[in-house]
């Protein structure tokens, strides 16, 4: 017997996990990416806890269709910021599902426990992620509070013993605690980080650029972001911002280079004249020089630096 299971890397996954395996059951985990992921070693982390659990492991690309499909038209809202939350499970049950038809196995296992999100793992949100789910609703098995939830169908079928399943609730993690020295677990990640989508910051410089591509989500998390006359531009803080920032392959902004020791930019492709200028005047603004030659789009511009005071009014 086999079943998928979405893995995050955090302990409530890998518990949901052990607790699955104890009764026998193969497991492949899961790691469905979306691409606002805040750990850059995520796939080294989920790589080793994999070990760890003695688990093989799946990666799957979603960032092309959640962008297109969830992130800018959850049917259920978002949360304080850009965070669609139950839209976003039900994606990635979905993709739990397509693996599980995929490895021959027989149900998904994920790592919610009933009451720890305010957003989507209340009762009510579970629901709401069934219905988005659809058919197969009835093969996810949530293993750290199925005694609190309907016999799903691995459960009816006898595939696995609901009396061995557990009860937790809410965002107390003291059983889950004690339950990771009971099966030694180590390589599990803290709760804190996460998905940039809850990110404050983050989601108002996304919220303002609107529909993105996959090619602008690593320029959303560096830099220092301007908007001046509905133009966006971005500047680096610091050299490893510039690789990034100079790594960009899309086709909505172009660069800004300067021609001396200095920071970086990108400047939105529909600005023009003025806004050219302004762009040079940004990246010698934020170096250490007076005045600077700055490359945008082939073109050298004499850029004049100003007070960083200067700037603040058009921040994101």
């Amino acid at each position: 017997m086999r079943a998928v299971a979405l893995f995050s890397g955090g302990l409530d996954s890998a518990l949901a996990i052990k607790v699955i395996q104890e009764q026998g059951v193969e497991v492949v985990g899961v790691y469905v990416d979306i691409g606002f992921e805040s750990n850059p070693q995520k796939v080294n982390q989920l790589q080793k806890l994999a070990e760890e659990l003695g688990i093989e492991l799946e990666i799957v690309d979603g960032v092309e269709e959640y962008l297109e499909s969830i992130l800018f038209t959850p049917k259920y809202g978002y949360g304080k910021n850009m965070n669609p939350c139950i839209d976003c499970h039900s994606f990635m049950i979905r993709k739990g599902l397509e693996v599980m038809e995929k490895v021959g196995g027989k149900f998904v296992i994920t790592g919610e426990v009933v009451g720890q999100r305010p957003m989507s793992q209340r009762l009510p949100a579970l629901n709401s992620v069934g219905k988005l789910v659809g058919e197969g609703r009835e093969l996810v098995v949530r293993p750290l509070s199925a005694k609190l939830l309907p016999p799903t169908l691995p459960e009816k079928e006898g595939w696995i013993e609901r009396a061995k399943l557990l009860d937790i609730r809410g965002r107390e993690r003291s059983r889950q605690l004690k339950l990771a020295k009971k099966y030694k677990l180590e390589g599990f990640e803290s709760p804190a980080g996460g998905c940039l989508l809850t990110d404050i910051s983050f989601s108002r410089r996304l919220k303002k650029l609107g529909r993105i591509t996959p090619a602008e989500i690593p320029i959303l998390r560096v830099g220092r972001h301007f908007e001046i006359d509905g133009c966006r531009f971005i500047i680096s803080r610091k050299e490893e911002e510039n690789r990034i920032l100079k790594k960009y392959q899309g086709d909505r902004f172009i660069p800004l280079l300067p021609q001396f020791p200095g920071p970086v930019g990108l400047m939105e492709i529909k600005g023009k004249g003025e806004l050219e200028q302004m762009g040079a005047d940004l990246v010698t603004s934020y170096s250490r020089f007076p005045t600077g030659k700055v490359n945008i789009g082939g073109k050298i511009w004499e850029g004049t630096s100003h007070p960083k005071s200067h700037w603040q009014k058009f921040l994101i």
